[in-house]
């Protein structure tokens, strides 16, 4: 599929309830393919799409102070990226990238890029990120963010992925 192709059909637009089920569908299929190299593959089995709707279910009952993009490809989602109020007790900015995650097949033509300037744009902010996510921290990094020192072990389906903080 060329870029041109891709840029005409690509909408970037809040994510709606009514859009659970295809994220749950995206979502699991997007942590198969970021985390496959970071958590056992049993691991991974365990993830369903169901699972993960009922996830996108609950998370779009949250306050306004949170904000989810959807980006579709030919009316299909294809990825999908989130942003809210900094979680931590330290965080050195208010607001915080939450993530943004893209099938593989639609890397490269510059979505990815289309969901963070929706949900972040220029505005002050910090992410985690795997520490092992050198495409993700090199994107960041190309977004203006830098690491600030900080790192932690998050919990990922009964296993743990060692993240570093991004701040901008």
């Amino acid at each position: 599929m060329s870029t041109d192709v891709v840029a005409e059909a690509l909408v970037i637009r809040p994510v709606r309830d009514s859009d659970a089920e295809a994220l749950g569908r995206v979502h699991a299929q997007c942590w198969h393919e970021d985390y496959d190299q970071l958590v056992d593959e049993a691991t991974l089995a365990n993830l369903s799409p169901r699972r993960m709707a009922e996830l996108w279910a609950h998370r779009l009952g949250q306050n306004e102070d949170h904000t989810y993009f959807a980006a579709l490809v030919d009316g299909e989602i294809v990825g999908f990226a989130g942003a809210g109020p900094a979680r931590d007790d330290d965080a050195p900015r208010e607001h915080e990238l939450f993530f943004i995650h893209l099938l593989d097949s639609h890397h490269g033509h510059g979505i990815g890029q289309k969901l963070f300037d929706a949900t972040v744009g220029d505005a002050a902010a910090t992410l985690w990120v795997p520490s092992a996510n050198t495409h993700a921290i090199g994107f960041y990094e190309r977004n203006g963010f830098t690491a600030d020192g900080a790192s932690h072990d998050e919990p990922f389906l009964g296993e743990t992925i060692h993240e570093i903080r991004m701040v901008r």
